[in-house]
């Protein structure tokens, strides 16, 4: 079946899902409700394999260059108030792969006590995430590229050597993979060490192994769930050889934010000069080199495509992309960087394709990075548990928004980082914000400072966030932005957070 014909014949999966284990089988279940490791549910019932692609950094800008994206625009939906939990690597991974909170995960940031992989672990998340939960349901589960900051593949965890987490049936996980170059690789519980042959490039090699497992999965007549996490287009952006010489002369967008600061800025941000020539060429450069970077994930989504086309798959399939956070470049006069609650830094692209998915609509309905794990659950046949804070999305994929879905996205962020270990420790001038919780709905975006500052951007007039208008909000508004922030910093589960997330409730 055609993406268009999934307009006029309900997916099989879509008929079935409601006809799921009884018990439930979920981003953080303990296993009830699980089919016989033998069968091959998936396969069986009719629900889609799930192919997802995660970038690293990339910023709305950038799918500019990436035709593939752009088609699956036209071929799906997109989601235009898609927000992080955190502009930051571990901690918004941390919510894809379990469907919570910062403050429920214990993952706020990419370093030990408060964050990074070890904390991920620590505390139990390894064994509720989707690949555990679509592993129950028959699902052949693969993972690819980059996983938490602090991961290492020779690492000895629980008495295990190299060490693996639980619910992947294929492992190919690097440390540092910034570079494209010289790193290792974990295979399966096997160290590979890579060199700095074109070959070697590692956008291309989980590539190449992502088709790989895609056409075993298929013989193997399994449903599957691929999940390629690129380091692209993080820095040093890295472009493949074939594309070093590109895009020499690109201009650097400048969008009304850039080079100004917000009127009545918090103290952090508000002292921030106007940009030398000097460095506004320096954005220029970092801007083409993250450009080129991306090239090679868009050929990687085509390659991908092509490859389900080939498998005869393709049709019955779910492919999604996204990136873990934004990125400013030059706006509020920050140099490159992140961690901010600025739109640059926390509203990135979310694009789905697939059977029964709306084909080149967008949504407006606020959805958030912890809806991927009860998503992908639900769409492999599982009944996304309770105790979850994200909502699946399933609905919204069909073109139906629930009248009591959320209408608040919550993003916690602890800082300023510091951390000389931390690959994403904030630059000279890139902006580095003390600690905060933010708000952001389709209408405005609160934000919280741990010091006593406050930040009000009504960006249905002020879509560029420039203008700080908490000091003219009255009391009665100051007073339930506060209580409603603090309902969700606090709430557990999806019942109790989606109540929280509603401005009516």
């Amino acid at each position: 079946m055609t993406i268009a014909g999934a307009r006029r014949k309900v997916p099989l999966w879509l008929a079935t899902v409601a006809l799921a284990a009884a018990g439930l089988v979920a981003c953080n279940s303990e296993g009830s409700g699980a089919h016989p490791a033998d069968e091959s549910v998936g396969a069986s019932s009719g629900h889609p394999n799930i192919v997802w692609v995660l970038t690293d950094d990339l910023s709305s800008d950038l799918v500019n260059y990436m035709p593939h994206v752009k088609a699956m625009q036209k071929a799906g939906l997109s989601f235009s108030n898609y927000t992080v939990t955190d502009s930051l690597c571990c901690p918004s991974r941390s919510s894809i792969f379990t469907g919570k909170f910062p403050h429920n995960t214990g993952v706020f940031t990419n370093t030990p006590p408060d964050g990074g992989f070890q904390t991920f672990h620590d505390k139990g998340n390894e064994d509720k995430t989707f690949a555990t939960a679509l592993k129950k349901q028959g699902y052949r589960t693969a993972m690819m590229g980059k996983y938490l900051n602090g991961y290492q593949p020779d690492m000895t965890l629980d008495g295990e050597k190299n060490y693996v987490p639980p619910g992947w049936d294929e492992w190919d996980v690097a440390g540092n993979g910034y570079k494209e170059y010289d790193y290792t690789l974990n295979q399966n519980g096997r160290t590979v060490d890579y060199g700095h042959d074109p070959k070697d490039y590692l956008t291309d090699v989980v590539n190449a192994k992502g088709q790989d497992f895609i056409e075993k999965s298929v013989q193997d007549k399994k449903p599957f769930v691929l999940d390629i996490s690129t380091f692209a287009p993080h820095g040093p952006a890295t472009p493949a050889p074939q594309d070093e010489g590109k895009y020499k002369n690109l201009k650097l967008p400048k969008p009304p934010a850039f080079d100004r600061t917000p009127t009545d800025a918090p103290q952090w941000l508000k002292d921030k000069k106007a940009f030398t020539p000097q460095q506004i060429e320096k954005i220029t450069k970092t801007y083409r080199k993250r450009v080129r970077a991306v090239q090679a994930v868009d050929r990687m989504i085509g390659d991908l495509q092509e490859k389900l086309k080939k498998e005869g798959v393709y049709d019955n399939t779910v492919f999604a992309f996204a990136s873990d956070n934004g990125f400013h470049m030059g706006q509020y006069r920050l140099m490159p960087g992140k961690q901010t609650a600025f739109d640059t830094d926390v509203n990135v692209p979310l694009v789905v394709t697939g059977p029964g998915v709306e084909r080149g609509a967008t949504t407006g309905a606020v959805a958030s990075n912890i809806d991927i794990c009860p998503t992908f659950t639900e769409l492999g046949g599982g009944t996304p548990d309770p105790s979850t804070d994200g909502r699946s999305l399933v609905p919204l994929l069909k073109g139906e928004t629930p009248k009591d879905w959320p209408q608040t996205a919550l993003v916690e962020h602890h800082g300023p980082n510091t951390s000389p270990q931390d690959p994403d420790k904030p630059r000279k001038d890139s902006g580095n914000p003390p600690s905060y919780e933010a708000l952001r709905t389709r209408q405005y975006t609160y934000v919280e400072y741990k010091n006593g500052s406050h930040e009000y951007y009504d960006r249905s007039k002020d879509p560029d966030m420039l203008h700080n208008v908490y000091a003219g909000l009255s009391s009665d508004t100051k007073s339930q932005l506060a209580a409603s922030l603090a309902k969700l910093q606090d709430c557990k589960g999806s019942k109790e957070c989606s109540a929280a997330a509603r401005v009516d409730g």
